[in-house]
């Protein structure tokens, strides 16, 4: 019954991949410019469509609000002029409007803010893909086909009438030379109307096949566990049989590091939720990545794999996986990278009920806390009996503290002062979160790269070039110090930008803040994930989220 239940759970999955599981929009929390904003990009699902945004200012007066999509290969010089956005009535800092998407692949929206600070300016990326076909309502396509017979019989009737009827004195009849012309023009106007009828159901038929091939179809892996020295390691291979127009084999020599590695990995057991492994598996060729396992428990886990190309398009594979039992001590597991972490908790239907060992945490819910294996803990700001709503933005706030109450500030961990993964029951949604919100850092970056490049076309780079600057650039990376490393991931990052402004980026204390909506009802599962004293902490907290419109 389990596996029948995981190979339904991959196949809703396949549908709905993206850049993560389940969660097409985007937000994102940061600065433009002197104005601290948050904003809510909903992508169309059918490209060329238009995008949804709404911005939300929270420090300052802005006057005028405008954006424009951004195209990764037309850049700055091929976008198109901006549109403006309108505020909400009654809800003050509040803006809303649409901007087209007409290219597919990886796009952004510049948001450009006038106010009494002045001017600012965000970049937002968006995966720009068609995931969905429309279908006529059944209704309309009746009274089309109805309008359509009326509109073929009128045009045959019109021109067997203008070589016959309609050239006719008052009180004249048709003579039988003309009934044979009008009837032979009426022939021939069949014979006409049908061809282009037909012609233009083929061009019809062959755009609607070209634009499914163009559908966004999933990136797949086959996980799998390999033995090394009596130790399990983690493997990871793309999957390229059915690679056709979205795909060419030597892109996948053309991925960057996101936070300083080429891919990041979860692990999650299935069906409790009550095993989660956050790993960042090494490339070894274009299509294989390895990581060593942490010593995880035995069981099914869903794996989700996340990795963005240079263009900024990001994408996240899943697949699933059997772990077996491991006896080795964990003081004598290997690790492929220091940052690799796992956590034991209580299964999502069984609070409560785990054994306790040093790996172990008890899950939390909004307005209680979660204590880390180190004692100190974390607190989700809320009502613990008030249950979120999907589609609505949020804040997911959390209060770090030390095991003797007081506030903890914590480290950077990989160029950041906090991560979350947010897991449905069910696994049909997943998201890796990010305080300055839901998409790939280094998405990002590859746009405000982009804008700055004068160059209309982006210029394809050499695959092997590049993949090998880019090995080079991460085994420098692993030989920092960590504290260098993160400094650096951090600069890198933009995370400390300034300008005349001030210090841009990321506030730096003991509350973190993640801007996400959930997509859809259901009860879901946070992993949230700090550092402290040089140690990885992984918390975890459960969430109820209502459908508004069901209630």
């Amino acid at each position: 019954m389990k596996k029948l239940l995981l190979i339904l759970l991959l196949t809703l999955v396949g549908k709905i991949a993206q850049a993560h599981i389940g969660s097409s929009g985007v937000q994102m929390q940061g600065q433009a410019g002197p104005y601290k904003v948050m904003v809510s990009v909903q992508p169309p699902d059918v490209i060329p469509g238009t995008a949804q945004i709404t911005v939300f200012i929270e420090s300052g007066d802005a006057r005028k609000i405008v954006a424009r999509p951004i195209y990764f290969y037309s850049g700055d010089k091929g976008a198109p002029t901006p549109d403006e956005l309108i505020p909400v009535p009654g809800q003050p800092g509040q803006f809303k409007g649409f901007v087209w998407l007409m290219e597919w692949g990886s796009s952004s929206a510049q948001i450009q803010i006038e106010g009494d600070k002045g001017k600012g300016e965000l970049i937002i990326p968006i995966v720009a893909v068609s995931t969905a076909e429309r279908v006529m309502p059944k209704e309309l396509g009746i009274g089309l086909s109805i309008l359509g017979i009326l509109l073929f019989l009128l045009m045959i009737t019109t021109i067997g009438a203008s070589v016959s009827d309609g050239i006719l004195k008052p009180g004249e009849v048709l003579t039988p030379r003309q009934k044979r012309k009008k009837w032979m023009n009426m022939g021939i106007a069949t014979v006409a109307c049908s061809l282009i009828l037909y012609g233009g159901s083929s061009w019809w038929d062959s755009w609607a096949s070209e634009y499914k091939e163009w559908l966004y179809k999933p990136m797949k892996g086959n996980a799998a566990i390999l033995k090394d020295d009596n130790q399990y390691k983690f493997q990871l291979k793309i999957d390229t049989t059915s690679w056709r127009k979205q795909r060419k084999g030597s892109m996948l020599s053309l991925l960057i590091p996101d936070h300083g590695k080429i891919m990041h990995t979860f692990l999650v057991r299935m069906p409790g939720l009550d095993a989660f492994a956050h790993i960042h598996p090494e490339r070894k060729d274009s299509l294989t990545f390895e990581a060593y396992l942490p010593k995880l428990p035995a069981g099914r886990y869903i794996v989700y794999s996340d990795i963005v190309q240079h263009s900024g398009f990001a994408e996240t594979i899943v697949d699933t996986l059997e772990i077996p039992a491991q006896n080795l001590k964990s003081e004598n597991l290997k690790v492929t990278a220091y940052e690799d972490t796992y956590v034991v908790t209580d299964p999502i239907d069984s609070p409560g009920e785990v054994p306790l060992d040093e790996n172990v945490v008890i899950c939390g819910k909004p307005g209680t806390k979660t204590v880390f294996k180190d004692g100190s803990y974390a607190v989700w700001e809320g009502k613990p009996d008030r249950p979120l709503e999907a589609g609505k933005p949020y804040l997911l706030n959390f209060e770090i503290f030390n095991p003797d109450g007081t506030p903890c500030i914590p480290e950077p961990y990989l160029g950041m002062t906090g991560h979350v993964a947010v897991v449905r029951s069910d696994g049909s949604v997943y998201i890796h979160l990010h305080p300055t919100g839901t998409f790939a850092m280094a998405a990002e970056q590859t746009f405000k790269n982009r804008i700055s490049d004068t160059s209309k076309i982006a210029k394809r780079p050499a695959p092997a070039i590049f993949r090998d600057s880019v090995d080079k650039h991460l085994a420098r990376l692993n030989a920092m110090p960590v504290l260098e490393r993160e400094q650096f991931l951090m600069t890198e990052m933009g995370m400390y930008e300034t300008n005349a402004a001030g210090v841009m980026g990321m506030e730096h204390g003991n509350r973190i803040s993640f801007p996400y909506s959930f997509p859809k009802d259901g009860r879901y599962r946070i992993f949230l994930q700090v550092k402290r004293n040089e140690k990885v902490l992984t918390g975890v907290f459960d969430v109820k989220v209502t459908d508004p419109t069901t209630l």
